[in-house]
């Protein structure tokens, strides 16, 4: 197994990706702590990861709040001793994300606290766990947006990808020397419950979209968390800093 013994903290782990990566990560031999702001998902994944014969832990939190986030890591630390792999995956995308023109400040800032203040907290209380045991993983979740613009914007969640890199970047650089890695995926669109509630509902949109995907189908969860458990594994000692776009293909695609 890849991932045997291995800690590691999934956020966002009550749906979706996040809730997929922790079954698949369970499956690899993981100890997964289950972070999550609701209790009633999160208590859904640990049990999918127990039925299947894996472990895993709910861990209740908001990733926007400090309190939270560092009350959340000491229980880890508590439960496990050690976390090996930060799974950045929590995000939010609100249908009133707009062009900056008709954004409202409140959904700006909800969008930047849970996107990119949620990976600084993280790694501001778990960072310093990983450097006193002089290894670790953290893997972010980036989006493809980040390269490209839309005539149908985004701007919040399109700024905060973009935030989510350079910071890869810069902890990549400052902790390797200490044993710790860190690297971004960016998915392209990807149907979960996020993107089927606003898109793939759409058949014209739908299709306008699929009609730019060389694959000619929307990625599933599984195609981001096959990298990322190579991210996670030891088999990734030598990726640092990387930025690796898992989007069929379609920040290629000119027509």
């Amino acid at each position: 197994m890849r991932l045997q013994e291995k800690v590691c903290v999934i956020t966002g782990a009550g749906s979706g990706m996040g809730q997929e990566a922790a079954r698949m990560f369970a499956a690899e031999g993981a100890k997964v702590a289950v972070f999550e702001v609701n209790e009633q998902a999160a208590a859904r994944t640990v049990d999918l990861v127990r039925e299947a014969g894996g472990e895993a832990e709910l861990f209740l939190c908001d990733v926007s709040n400090e309190e939270s986030v560092k009350r959340a890591v000491s229980e880890t630390l508590a439960a496990y001793g050690r976390i090996d792999v930060l799974y950045n995956n929590a995000g939010i995308m609100p249908a009133e994300d707009h062009s900056v023109i008709d954004t409202e400040v409140e959904v700006w800032d909800k969008v930047m606290a849970v996107n990119v203040r949620g990976i600084f907290l993280m790694g501001k209380y778990i960072i310093p766990a990983m450097i006193q045991q002089g290894k670790g993983s953290i893997i972010n979740i980036a989006s493809f947006v980040a390269f490209m613009g839309c005539s149908v914007p985004q701007d919040a969640y399109t700024a905060s990808k973009g935030a989510v890199i350079s910071l890869t970047r810069s902890l990549a650089i400052q902790f390797r020397p200490k044993g710790i890695r860190s690297n971004a995926i960016c998915p392209g669109p990807i149907e979960t419950p996020l993107l089927t509630e606003w898109l793939v509902k759409d058949e014209e949109a739908k299709r306008i979209r699929l009609n730019r995907q060389p694959s000619g189908r929307f990625g599933r969860p599984e195609d981001i968390i096959h990298c990322a458990i190579y991210l996670a594994s030891d088999e990734s000692d030598w990726t640092n800093g990387a930025i690796l776009n898992v989007d069929g293909g379609i920040t290629c695609n000119y027509f």
